[in-house]
């Protein structure tokens, strides 16, 4: 298998990208980039450290991002796992992306940019839910913003019912987490008591 090692040899494969894909790199929010962020509330948070990249699901009730400006919005960091590796990435390189999604539709925004960390009490009151905030906020200053065509969502029928999965196909948390832990947790216990453990720990 010949590996391609040089941009020269891409560019020989693929072409000079179309005009509308030149045209639609903005270096800030655009209305149209803004009502598309605004609408979503679901993306994934990619960031690089130096043990490498990441890659994690941020989703909330409703807007999950907040406009600050034009090329700056702020993501509230709701509970987790508390392995918190997108924000010891963020912390020592500020560098990251979004992939913004909506539920239903085909386009997708893009964002580049660079992130800090912070915990102001009264901008995590400001993003309270039920009475809990945050315990950080991601402030991004934008460097690029651009929509992505359908295609990846046509193809794979995400919005789709009748491309959905079986759940009861797949291996669960619960198994999984017993498989990995040698049997020290108990799998059926784990997902017995995760729909409570849930509701008391969303936000």
């Amino acid at each position: 298998m010949t590996s391609i090692t040089s941009i020269a040899d891409l560019e020989a494969i693929y072409g000079v990208p179309s005009t509308a894909a030149a045209v639609k790199v903005s270096d800030r929010l655009t209305p149209e980039y803004r009502a598309l962020l605004e609408a979503s509330v679901f993306l994934c948070l990619a960031t690089v450290g130096p043990e490498g990249v990441d890659c994690s699901p941020r989703g909330d009730r409703k807007q999950l991002v907040r406009v600050e400006s034009e090329t700056c919005v702020l993501l509230p960091d709701r509970r987790g796992n508390n392995r918190i590796d997108s924000l010891r990435n963020v912390v020592r390189d500020p560098r990251l992306a979004l992939l913004v999604l909506l539920p239903g539709s085909g386009t997708t925004l893009r964002i580049n940019g660079t992130g800090s960390i912070h915990a102001d009490p009264e901008l995590l009151e400001s993003f309270a839910v039920d009475g809990q905030a945050p315990r950080t906020v991601l402030k991004i200053q934008i460097d690029q913003a651009y929509f992505q065509c359908a295609r990846a969502i046509v193809r794979s029928g995400l919005w789709d019912p009748d491309h959905h999965v079986s759940t009861t196909e797949l291996p669960g948390p619960g198994q999984i987490l017993q498989a990995m832990s040698d049997g020290e947790i108990d799998g059926r216990a784990y997902d017995r008591e995760w729909p409570e453990r849930a509701r008391r720990t969303l936000w």
